[in-house]
């Protein structure tokens, strides 16, 4: 079976869908910069920020599984033309808000118009490209404009915030909107699934009740350790996702077809997809906060030296497509975790006193590495499904990465904060209120040390950036021989997969999109 061929028309339409995903990244990044400004505007305490910070998180990652299904429902451009309007409106709200409850109430109905988005885009990239050699390229332009973003957001949030007020951060993202709602029903095809069925509102609260509660108690672990309300809320999440599997499995026209699951290159690629963001969101948090804390960067300068590490990612997400015609993605996807590893024995030789080289280094060659396995397990996922599952797909993708970035978190960030406070020699003399403060973390030690009469403070924050270096080779060394022996996994777990030159793979690939 012949497979249809890109035009013109879809290229475009993927232009018009790269806009949701690099404002989704820019507008993540561009907050931490806002906050200090807002929270003194509006008054805001402590909790306040977490939860301006948290609010979106939790709602995006509660409401991708539904809002994927739904799509598959109602349309997925219909859906995601409807989710760019509110993101547009809320983004309004937000940079408006008088009160702190009036902007974290705009930031969780923010949260669920972004879960409308990412799923969306990704299931119409999946009937838009049906030829697999295509469909890949394009993931891989989609995955640079993301990382894109995350690039942009530093340097477009202090240039708007050194000018405007902070409200400018939040409506940085409705132009990019109002071009998604023209040029989208131009550009974009409509698609459904007619045979899903009806919504299950049932399945709906039991997903929320799932995934909340568990996202909820990671972050806190993160946060504040062990304790009782976090291991609660994570049981009671467990608890609620056993319901909510039995409840798919009864129904005639479930929220998320466990069928899926049966698949394994499907089951493989989102497990793999869960690893990576579990390593690379420990690792990202310690080294954001050594070049910041330890080296004393601010965020703009910060934000700079991470730009070796987008342009390294750009160049394996556009070139792993193009080397999977020949190579097979296992063999393919093994060696640039081999390369992630390099990376992370490069982080190893950071040093407190010493310059960022080690970390950027580190960073670039990790992000060089895991980008062909970013880019081929979407491109798995979304391939081994047939086109009117893509939306499920994709949900799934997407709530995968939200929880690997939340344990990522939680366990590296863990291990980090231990090996910290293990390390820390505070020096003789130093006031027990202030050595208790430093070792709660390299912020607070920072914040300590400024406070300390003479020598003392320097002293002290010389032990915590030790400490804190410490902590941060400790994780790079863990995520050095996490991606090593990942390697041997999806070299075996992938074996069987052709390279998307080889004509079987296409017809493979071809035939259910076609069906």
């Amino acid at each position: 079976m012949e497979t249809t061929r890109a035009t013109r028309r879809e290229w475009l339409g993927l232009a018009t869908l790269a806009l949701p995903t690099l404002l989704l990244s820019v507008d993540v990044s561009v907050l931490y910069l806002a906050l200090p400004h807002l929270s003194d505007d509006l008054g805001v305490d402590a909790t306040e920020q977490l939860w301006i910070l948290d609010i979106y998180s939790f709602m995006l990652a509660g409401f991708l599984v539904t809002m994927g299904t739904l799509g598959d429902r109602v349309g997925r451009r219909r859906l995601l033309l409807i989710g760019a309007a509110a993101f547009g409106v809320m983004s309004v709200v937000a940079a408006y808000a008088s009160s702190p409850a009036m902007l974290i109430a705009s930031r969780a109905l923010l949260g669920i118009a972004g879960a409308t988005l990412m799923p969306s885009t990704m299931a119409l990239i999946r009937n838009m490209f049906r030829d697999p050699k295509q469909m890949a390229t394009a993931i891989g332009i989609w995955f640079s404009c993301f990382m894109g973003g995350m690039v942009l957001g530093p340097l477009v949030g202090g240039a708007l915030l050194s000018t405007f007020w902070w409200g400018s951060a939040f409506l940085l993202g409705v132009p990019f909107m109002v071009l998604l709602l023209v040029a989208g029903p131009m550009l974009l095809p409509e698609y459904r699934d007619a045979d899903a069925g009806r919504l299950d509102l049932a399945s709906v609260a039991l997903s929320l009740a799932a995934i909340l509660p568990v996202i909820y108690g990671l972050k806190e672990f993160a946060r504040e350790g062990w304790h009782t309300t976090a291991a609660v809320a994570v049981v009671i999440g467990l608890l609620a996702g056993l319901v909510f599997v039995r409840r798919q499995r009864r129904l005639a026209s479930p929220l998320l077809d466990l069928r899926l699951f049966a698949n394994g290159t499907f089951s493989s690629a989102l497990g793999t997809g869960l690893c990576l963001g579990i390593v690379m969101a420990g690792v990202t948090l310690t080294s954001t906060l050594y070049l910041q804390a330890v080296r004393g960067l601010t965020p703009l300068q910060a934000g700079l030296w991470l730009i070796p590490q987008t342009v390294a990612m750009a160049f394996g997400l556009m070139g792993a497509p193009a080397l999977a015609r020949w190579i097979r993605p296992a063999h393919l996807m093994a060696g640039g975790l081999l390369v992630a590893a390099a990376g992370m024995v490069a982080q190893t030789r950071a040093e407190a006193e010493g310059g960022v080289g080690p970390v950027v280094l580190g960073l670039a060659l990790t992000s060089l590495g895991i980008a062909p396995t970013m880019a081929l397990t979407m491109n798995l996922i979304l391939g081994s499904v047939p086109p009117q599952k893509a939306g499920s797909a994709a949900s799934l993708s997407e709530t995968s990465g939200e929880f690997g970035v939340a344990l990522g978190v939680a366990a590296l960030g863990s291990l980090a904060t231990f090996v910290y406070r293990s390390q820390l020699a505070v020096p003789s003399g130093t006031p027990v209120t202030a050595e208790q403060a430093a070792r709660q973390g390299i912020t607070e030690a920072t914040a300590t040390a400024a406070a300390l009469p003479g020598t003392l403070g320097a002293e002290v924050l010389e032990a915590a950036r030790a400490a804190f270096t410490a902590g941060l080779t400790t994780v790079a060394g863990v995520g050095a021989a996490v991606f090593a022996g990942f390697a041997i996994v999806v070299a075996v777990a992938f074996r069987r997969v052709p390279p998307t030159g080889e004509p079987a793979a296409e017809q493979a690939e071809g035939a259910p999109a076609n069906a």
